[in-house]
């Protein structure tokens, strides 16, 4: 595959509204202003929230608004062999937390909001044997962690510069009841790097709000040997209210505003968010000037 490319990956869970196609639309001028290939991926390792219909439809719609893309489009449904060898790579242990546990460890004085506190990190072999025995009976599985040599990593990103945060035991493969596990049940921190390192991505652009997960990903990419990408974390479309936009804040996806305004009004709107002519996004858009700022839906196209 590409040396160099970008990538949009969107989950099949529902049609795209107006900010998931503004994220959509700065990736592919990002991508292809720099010369890279660009990649469409469907993140539909969730089966109970993901359907064919649903990616489909997707890419249809950006199809619609003038992306058009590098062959060819991965799924992640069909990527479980890559992620088990990646996983076979990697130092790791089992967790038997369940969720529950995990929120109280985090309320405990001293804990790091966010972060797992490593309960199951250095348990004894006994303690394992008991707590996976325990595990069994009630007809769960346990999660897979990494078992992390560094507290914190550092990334690169086009707006802020060299930004650090810190690391920790992520899942790679999560848990749950034996009787409703999927074929792979991976998690999205490691089928993400996995896929991004096998289709040559060096530049993630995503929405803002998932920057503090840039360096646990970029260090999960070290250690499978991959390059790590350069990110560029964009403002996202918000609410009257200032919340992240939504379905529920009305007809918000392109086949909801195109049937009353039409397709090239939706095309115009979203070019101009993003400060290009609608005539010409692509030789028009200029990164640099691109708001930092969080962009205002407005109900009417």
């Amino acid at each position: 595959m590409a040396d160099s490319a970008g990538r949009y990956a969107p989950s099949p869970s529902g049609d795209l509204h107006f900010g998931n196609l503004r994220t959509a639309l700065l990736a592919w001028c990002f991508a292809r202003q720099s010369g890279r290939q660009f990649y469409l991926r469907v993140e539909d390792i969730d089966s109970e929230r993901s359907s064919a219909e649903s990616a489909a439809r997707q890419l249809e719609d950006l199809a619609a608004i003038g992306i058009e893309w590098d062959e060819p489009v991965i799924y992640q449904h069909e990527r479980f062999d890559a992620y088990a060898a990646a996983l076979a790579r990697l130092d790791t242990y089992e967790c038997y937390c369940t969720r529950r546990d995990i929120r109280e460890a985090a309320s405990a004085p001293h804990a790091q909001p966010g972060m797992y506190p490593g309960t199951c990190r250095n348990l004894t072999e006994e303690h394992r044997a008991l707590r996976r025995s325990h595990l069994q009976s009630e007809g769960r599985l346990p999660a897979i962690r990494l078992r992390s040599a560094a507290g914190e990593w550092s990334v690169r990103d086009f707006y802020r510069g060299d930004y650090t945060g810190p690391v920790d035991d992520v899942i790679l493969r999560r848990g749950g009841r034996v009787d409703q596990a999927q074929a792979g049940d991976w998690a999205y921190n490691l089928a993400v790097v996995v896929d991004d390192g096998d289709q040559g991505v060096d530049q993630v652009v995503r929405g803002d709000d998932l920057l503090a997960s840039a360096p646990a990903q970029a260090y999960l990419a070290h250690l499978l040997g991959y390059a790590e990408p350069e990110y560029v974390h964009v403002p996202l479309v918000v609410n009257a209210e200032g919340k992240r936009l939504a379905k529920r804040d009305g007809a918000v996806t392109l086949r909801e505003m195109a049937a009353s305004d039409g397709a090239d009004a939706v095309k115009e709107a979203l070019a101009r968010s993003i400060g290009a002519d609608p005539g010409d996004v692509l030789g028009t858009f200029d990164a640099a000037a691109l708001s930092r700022e969080p962009w205002v839906w407005a109900p009417k196209v």
